[in-house]
């Protein structure tokens, strides 16, 4: 196993971008994408970031946006461990952080089960950075004891969360709710969870975490799809749901869209 300050050829990497904002890149971060002969990205890793890279590097994008036409998977996974054994030193550039919803874990048992040597540099999640942007935390001592994250998209097959047993323990246990990938699936969402937790639930969502076309709109989880659609607001989103966005809707009259910069 490469120590934890070296990225050796032969070895990957799998990076945490961040949620989009140059400057919320961890240092570890830096120096592996600069030390990368090979990177491979997601859709969702803001240009700003492959600043870092080195001029000699190739960088391959990779895809994996919710809802677009992805790049497979077990592809890939092929590719990471045929450039480890050509002796590259191999750069998987997630957008936000590769073990929350960034498929790192398969990744990790995929490549240790070929024999490459893979370490994980954690990234900012931008269920952290949205909500952080608008000066709410996601616990808080009076408002919410934990958080959940979970996703609003469950893979072919599965019949993802139970929406309705998880609104009855956000309510009993004061959770905050921070739904990823779940713009599309908001009307079904907004209906199960309104048979554990109240209409009145302060929620928001937040388009574009941390970058600078950054939108969101503050509502309650009775309007949650209504205003999705009013604002026009889309992937890639979170939604958090919870009483720890009351301070932002206190402050609004209505639901409302505004840019970052306002």
């Amino acid at each position: 196993m490469p120590s934890p300050s070296e990225f050796l050829p032969g070895t990957v990497a799998l990076v945490g971008a961040g949620p989009g904002d140059p400057e919320l890149l961890t240092l570890k971060a830096v120096k592996a994408i600069a030390a990368a002969t090979v990177l491979l990205v997601d859709d969702l890793v803001s240009d700003a970031v492959l600043d870092h890279a080195s001029p000699k590097a190739r960088i391959v994008h990779v895809g994996k946006r919710g809802g677009c036409k992805s790049t497979p998977q077990a592809f890939i996974e092929k590719l990471m461990v045929m450039a480890a054994r050509e002796g590259e030193m191999v750069v998987r550039l997630k957008g936000g952080d590769p073990f929350i919803f960034g498929r790192g874990g398969e990744e990790v048992e995929h490549l240790r089960a070929a024999g490459i040597q893979v370490q994980v540099v954690n990234g900012i999640t931008a269920g952290l950075a949205g909500l952080t942007s608008l000066g709410v935390p996601l616990t808080h001592r009076e408002h919410a004891h934990g958080v959940v994250f979970v996703t609003g998209h469950a893979k072919p097959g599965d019949s993802g969360t139970d929406w309705q047993a998880l609104a009855a323990t956000a309510r009993d246990a004061k959770l905050t709710l921070v739904i990823y990938m779940g713009v599309s699936s908001a009307a079904q969402i907004q209906q199960d969870l309104l048979t554990g937790l109240p209409a009145h639930t302060p929620l928001a969502v937040i388009q574009h975490a941390s970058l600078p076309q950054q939108r969101h709109a503050v509502t309650t989880l009775a309007q949650l799809h209504a205003t999705i659609e009013s604002e026009g607001l889309g992937s890639p989103a979170v939604i958090v749901v919870g009483d720890v966005v009351s301070g932002i809707a206190a402050m609004q009259q209505a639901p409302q869209a505004v840019p970052r910069s306002a």
